[in-house]
């Protein structure tokens, strides 16, 4: 079998030719489309993962913020928590503060008024004491009751014991000012007389006195000399009456 060399050079001319052209004008197209599709996906995957990468960056962020915020929320809650009990407790204490000092007051309005009306219910049997008495000396002994005081007076006067007799004897010494004798009533000049002598009995000299009439609640004859006092009232009787008036008073 004869080959024909010339053929087959044309053929593998021709092939060459075929290559060159389908490499040329086929696959170099396709390949520069295959690298351009490979490097568009290329970027949009980069691009992809950019985007889910700032995604993730923003939920992270997101998710930070509504921390921060949950945290400071509770912080915020819990201070107002505590500025309302603070405040409830203030309130508390100034209500509790007001009752208290309310309660002070009306306790001291009522023992003002215990002690008025006291005052007012000793005056009152005082002067009605008085004026029985008064009345009772004078219908049944005939003697007024400025006379009996003068005596009990004038009896307290000569029972002072020694160190009693040597304060008021001092006393008397001290003071170039006459003793002064002090009622809540004119005294007589029979009782100012009975009043002298007994002074100058007691002491054994000319005691200078002077008699004067008050209305301040003596309740009954009182001297007084250099700081010195003797005295006698029924004072101490109503004393007692104000105490046992105001225990009532309280207890109401």
């Amino acid at each position: 079998m004869l080959i024909d060399w010339f053929t087959v050079g044309a053929q593998v001319v021709n092939f060459l030719i075929l290559v060159w052209l389908l490499r040329h004008f086929l696959y170099q197209p396709i390949l520069d489309a295959i690298d351009a599709r490979e490097k568009r996906i290329a970027s949009e995957l980069a691009d992809a993962d950019a985007k889910k990468k700032e995604a993730q960056k923003e939920r992270d962020d997101f998710q930070n913020r509504n921390k921060a915020f949950d945290e400071q929320r509770g912080a915020l809650l819990a201070k107002a928590a505590d500025e309302a009990k603070a405040e409830r407790a203030r309130l508390i204490d100034e209500a509790k503060k007001e009752a208290e000092g309310q309660r002070a007051a009306q306790a001291n309005a009522l023992k003002a008024d215990g002690a008025r009306l006291g005052g007012e219910i000793t005056r009152l049997a005082r002067d009605e004491v008085l004026a029985i008495a008064r009345k009772a000396l004078g219908d049944l002994a005939g003697t007024g009751l400025e006379e009996r005081m003068a005596e009990i007076f004038t009896r307290r006067l000569r029972e002072m014991n020694g160190k009693e007799k040597e304060a008021v004897a001092g006393a008397f010494r001290a003071s170039p000012e006459p003793a002064l004798v002090r009622s809540s009533f004119d005294l007589p000049p029979a009782q100012r007389a009975a009043v002298q002598k007994a002074l100058n009995e007691t002491f054994s000299a000319e005691v200078r006195i002077r008699f004067e009439t008050s209305q301040d609640g003596i309740c009954g004859i009182e001297l007084t000399a250099g700081g010195q006092k003797i005295s006698w009232s029924i004072a101490g009787y109503l004393a007692s009456l104000q105490e046992k008036v105001g225990a009532l008073v309280e207890a109401g």
